[in-house]
């Protein structure tokens, strides 16, 4: 995939979750230098229950919380999400899911 044809805003997050595709996500993930897993599907489809549930795209700390109660206290550390999402977890993983940027996030 070269390009994505959904509306991004000016740092490159989808205008409307409903155009969010798997495709879409790698794309973002690769402009990012991410190379999706299933460790990052995992919290991808976990940000998008919480973005459903909650309708806020999730913080670091609401993040970690929340995938603590879900996904277990070992997929929840700041230290695991980094290594999945470098630089800030909860900024890219909500982009690459296809949400929108996190409140309190640079």
């Amino acid at each position: 995939m070269s390009h994505i044809t959904a509306p991004l805003d000016a740092e490159g997050f989808l205008l409307r979750l409903e155009d969010w595709t798997p495709d879409i996500a790698r794309h973002i993930a690769q402009q990012e230098g991410i190379t999706l897993t299933p460790a990052h599907w995992e919290i991808i489809t976990s940000l998008q229950t919480f973005y459903k549930t909650f309708e806020v795209a999730p913080a670091m700390r609401p993040l970690s919380r929340y995938l603590a109660s879900t996904l277990g206290k070992e997929k929840s550390g700041s230290i695991y999400l980094l290594k999945l999402f470098p630089g800030s977890p909860a900024k890219y993983g909500a982009k690459i899911a296809g949400l929108p940027k996190p409140e309190n996030c640079l």
